[in-house]
């Protein structure tokens, strides 16, 4: 597993695309999280919302470079041909796919680290009127949030990463993930039925895991926040281990 972790690390760090998209994501997320705390209205009894929540939106995009890098990892070496060099150099393909996703787990939550508290500065330095507590990490909620959103980012890159291996290709795999995180929330609204709402809330991907930001009106959302981002890991868990098995019992 050693020599197969430093080979998944070395191509990896070796090709510019991959940087340039953790960079893209800590700066994307960073950006995006400075411009919605920028405008929103706030007064001296607050900005009526969850300010937690606001802070960290910037994870709307940033899982979708995310999910971009993660594809790439795979289907590019199949686009390429290099897949065959990999699994001839690691004949055990589980051990090889698990470096993948071990690697990419190592790379995203560094990244992922770097731009939530990012963000969360970005919030405090923008809403200084609101007073600290409700964007300090000594908060238990705040804490949870910023934590649990590091967490659903690298799940989202494990699911996109075993949607990529079942299907090979990158533009149809990246059409797939970002499908199930921003089309079925916009399918969900589109539902008259609030009871269909809720369970589409509680089931999707996106919807569920990012209950997780929640710090306030708990008792409003469709599933709970660590609930919600175990939806999350279970739909990751199962691309894994659906792309880990096409990968074992198809040629390359």
């Amino acid at each position: 597993m050693r020599l197969a972790l430093h080979a998944e690390w070395t191509k990896m760090r070796t090709v510019a695309s991959a940087l340039w998209l953790l960079l893209g994501t800590v700066a994307a997320m960073v950006a995006l999280s400075a411009v919605a705390a920028s405008v929103v209205n706030c007064t001296a009894s607050g900005c009526g919302g969850d300010t937690t929540k606001l802070s960290l939106m910037g994870v709307y995009i940033g899982q979708a470079l995310v999910a971009i890098l993660a594809v790439l990892i795979i289907s590019g070496e199949y686009s390429s041909g290099m897949i065959r060099t990999t699994l001839t150099a690691m004949p055990r393909r589980a051990t090889a796919f698990t470096a993948k996703a071990i690697t990419l787990t190592g790379v995203v939550a560094v990244s992922g680290t770097v731009a939530v508290l990012g963000s969360v500065l970005a919030g405090r330095l923008i809403l200084p009127d609101l007073g600290d507590q409700a964007l300090s990490l000594s908060d238990g909620r705040t804490l949870r949030a910023v934590f649990g959103t590091v967490l659903y980012l690298i799940l989202i890159g494990l699911l996109s990463l075993g949607i990529a291996t079942a299907v090979r290709d990158s533009a149809t795999s990246i059409g797939i993930v970002l499908g199930l995180l921003y089309i079925v929330p916009i399918i969900t609204q589109t539902i008259s039925d609030p009871d269909w709402q809720r369970l589409l809330g509680k089931i999707a991907p996106m919807s569920a895991g990012l209950t997780i930001q929640a710090t306030t009106d708990l008792g409003n959302l469709p599933i709970s926040p660590w609930a919600g981002l175990g939806v999350t890991a279970g739909w990751a868990t199962a691309a894994l281990l659906a792309g880990g098995l096409l990968l074992r019992t198809r040629d390359a």
